[in-house]
């Protein structure tokens, strides 16, 4: 099983609950309470207008779920995905998917029932198949093999690929057309190489080692623009190191078969009536604005 390829900037917290260091030491942390009382194969761009793509039909009505039966809900995720689940510098579970999970209980009336546990990604399979909990949330990259055996939400993250400029380019480019024949950069052996390759067959591209390579080489103005994931462009627009020297430029682009089907809950095949649950739920937050309101808490930057 792999994870979608997400690198975002570290947080600064370590895990200094004693508790919860003896925990990861055996391989999981225990089940904590909340505490509450497909895409077209080519890549495709956002209209201008459009500040996030939708995945979610608002004149949807999905019938409601029973889910009174259920003893609990347990959610399984990790402590190590920054921005979406990690340790904060109390020691305590948070992140993107911690509040999801939050939302989706609250919508599905189930907020006491719901509980999550961390454990170590390479184990989320067996985890999940063992029935050591119900639900797995940690960014697993959807593919045929995983389909075998489990069930999955509908997306509620696509992760775009994004074009990136020195900042007083900006006005003498306006559309990745602008940048035919010209020198962009891309991390070797990355989906948006082979994305970049297959959709924008006029752009020269240059390939570097790593992220740190490429972005120093955009900084120095050793190429003419970067192609990258646009979730670790934005945490690194927002960054110190940046030094405000570079913005977007248009996009996002989009791409199932390079990029994948997006961030999912993935649930045992059997339990597809779960599934279906967590898509009356991100279908009805989406409708209230919700899912929105929890991207603009955590991508202050933006990504789209």
């Amino acid at each position: 099983m792999s994870r979608l390829k997400v690198t975002s900037l570290k947080t600064k917290g370590r895990m200094t609950a004693i508790t919860v260091l003896a925990a990861l030491a055996c391989g999981v942390v225990p089940f904590l309470s909340l505490g509450l009382a497909p895409l077209p194969v080519q890549a495709q761009a956002l209209p201008s207008q459009q500040s996030v793509p939708v995945l979610f039909d608002a004149r949807a009505r999905l019938p409601k779920p029973d889910l009174s039966v259920l003893l609990r809900l347990r959610f399984l995720t990790t402590v190590d995905f920054p921005p979406f689940s990690f340790l904060d510098q109390t020691g305590h579970l948070t992140g993107y998917n911690i509040d999801l999970v939050r939302e989706i209980c609250r919508e599905l009336d189930v907020e006491a029932k719901c509980e999550v546990q961390a454990v170590p990604f390479s184990d989320m399979e067996i985890a999940l198949l063992s029935k050591h909990g119900d639900a797995a949330v940690a960014g697993m990259a959807v593919t045929a093999g995983l389909r075998r055996d489990f069930a999955f939400s509908r997306p509620y993250l696509m992760l775009p690929a994004r074009f990136i400029v020195p900042r007083d380019s900006v006005g003498k480019a306006d559309t990745p057309a602008a940048l035919a024949g010209k020198p962009v950069g891309i991390v070797n052996g990355t989906a948006q190489e082979a994305m970049l390759k297959a959709f924008f067959p006029a752009i020269v591209p240059v390939g570097f080692a790593d992220q740190a390579a490429l972005m120093d080489a955009l900084k120095q103005k050793k190429i003419q623009a970067a192609f990258a994931d646009g979730l670790q462009l934005s945490f690194w627009l927002a960054s110190n190191v940046s030094a405000q020297c570079c913005a977007f430029l248009g996009g996002p682009f989009l791409s199932q078969q390079f990029l994948g089907e997006g961030m999912t809950i993935m649930v045992r095949k059997e339990d597809g009536f779960l599934a279906a649950a967590f898509d009356y739920a991100l279908v009805s937050l989406s409708r209230k604005g919700r899912l929105d309101e929890l991207s603009r808490r955590y991508f202050a930057e933006g990504f789209y």
